[in-house]
């Protein structure tokens, strides 16, 4: 009988192991191969978020950060398409764009991260579930 269990406990312990597969490991995109596009070359990054631009300040918020807006001719043409989407001048709207982003001291941006804008992709009305307004004055 203990033979029997002892036998019983071994094949478990063997059948139960997983087996390990041996995976090639991924392939690395060189950055001056043919396989990278241009765009993935041109060190900039696609930054989704909440846009408003209010006072002379211009502000981007994404899921995870918070950028202050370099006023570029870009941030203008940006806050041009935004305002069809404002009710009021402190609305936020939801925007897509292409820019590069630095952590260098600005006199009047005071936030940590700003961002250039290069390129703007898609400007859309704000989701409706979000009712965080800030209105300001009377």
């Amino acid at each position: 009988m203990k033979k029997t269990f002892f036998i019983a406990i071994i094949l478990t312990v063997f059948l139960s192991c997983k087996k390990e597969t041996k995976s090639e490991p991924a392939k690395d995109v060189k950055v001056d191969t043919p396989e990278r596009t241009a765009k993935q070359n041109d060190s900039l990054t696609v930054l989704k978020g909440d846009f408003v631009y209010y006072d002379g300040a211009a502000v981007l918020q994404t899921h995870e950060n918070i950028y202050g807006v370099l006023i570029t001719d870009k941030m203008h043409e940006l806050n041009k398409k935004a305002k069809a989407f404002k009710t009021e001048p402190t609305d936020m709207v939801s925007v897509e764009i292409r820019g590069r982003i630095t952590n260098q001291k600005d006199e009047k941006i005071l936030w940590e991260n700003k961002v250039e804008i290069v390129e703007i992709i898609e400007v859309k009305a704000p989701k409706e579930e979000t009712n965080n307004i800030v209105k300001l004055g009377n």
